[in-house]
């Protein structure tokens, strides 16, 4: 196995979520809103995903040891300054979390939801108790809760895999569908949200995609069976995705 093969194997999942009828389908601002109100969770959860990869790979206790290997180390926090500390429109530091909590907040989405979350786990409530308590839709349940289930493994190989294949090498193709006459339909109420998706498609496609690639080969090496898991856990990755945009426009069909 190697990523090549990974990706000749994911292909047909990873194309179902690309040519999503999702897309085409936002045509208010409501619409919009909608998938906000959705997406924010998977924006969410992305950070806690490269948060645990980067206690699997880096030290994060004290005192301070070495831990893996200098390259994987490198790449890892390479991407997490990116993720956690990049700049919005005006250049002023936030994470891409914060960023989209802006976007949403421009475009009337509303934040009441995912601040639900966050004030739980503030509060000391572990991931299934929030899942458990709060009133989520049910892709999002599953979507969250897939996320959790792998970074409960433990396993950075596996965690890698979901972070690049389903996320970081996903993110480019996916995002230049959705931001697509958005600037024309809704003028002036989505520049945050488009400055969102377009910094995503320049800096995903054109370098973290890449340091991704390269720490799913550091990590699987030369033992087959972490490929094998590698290429599963990814095309359940996608296949989660595809759950959260179909619940998305499950609602929007239904409202």
């Amino acid at each position: 196995m190697s990523i090549k093969l990974i990706q000749e194997t994911i292909a047909p999942n990873r194309e179902k979520v690309i040519a999503h009828p999702l897309y085409s389908a936002l045509q208010t601002i409501d619409d919009v809103r909608t998938f906000m109100q959705y997406h924010v969770y998977a924006v969410w959860d992305f950070m806690s995903l490269l948060k645990g990869l980067q206690q699997q790979l880096t030290c994060v206790t004290l005192p301070w040891i070495p831990v893996g290997n200098a390259a994987t180390r490198y790449l890892i926090n390479e991407i997490v300054t990116g993720e956690e500390s990049d700049v919005d429109k005006d250049g002023n530091r936030c994470s891409h979390f914060e960023l989209y909590e802006q976007a949403m907040l421009q475009a009337g989405a509303d934040c009441s939801a995912i601040q639900s979350v966050i004030t739980a786990v503030k509060n000391g409530n572990d991931i299934q108790t929030i899942l458990n308590a709060q009133d989520l839709p049910p892709a999002v349940k599953g979507f969250l809760g897939f996320t959790f289930d792998v970074i409960n493994t433990g396993k950075a190989h596996i965690m890698a895999a979901v972070f690049t294949f389903g996320r970081e090498d996903l993110i480019p193709d996916m995002f230049l569908e959705l931001v697509k006459d958005l600037d024309q339909k809704f003028p002036g109420k989505l520049d945050t949200f488009i400055y969102y998706l377009e910094r995503h498609i320049e800096v995903d496609g054109d370098h973290h995609s890449q340091l991704a690639m390269q720490m799913v080969n550091e990590l699987c090496g030369n033992d087959q069976k972490k490929w094998d898991e590698a290429a599963e856990y990814a095309r359940l990755s996608l296949h989660w995705r595809h759950e959260l945009w179909s619940g998305i426009l499950a609602e929007k069909v239904i409202f």
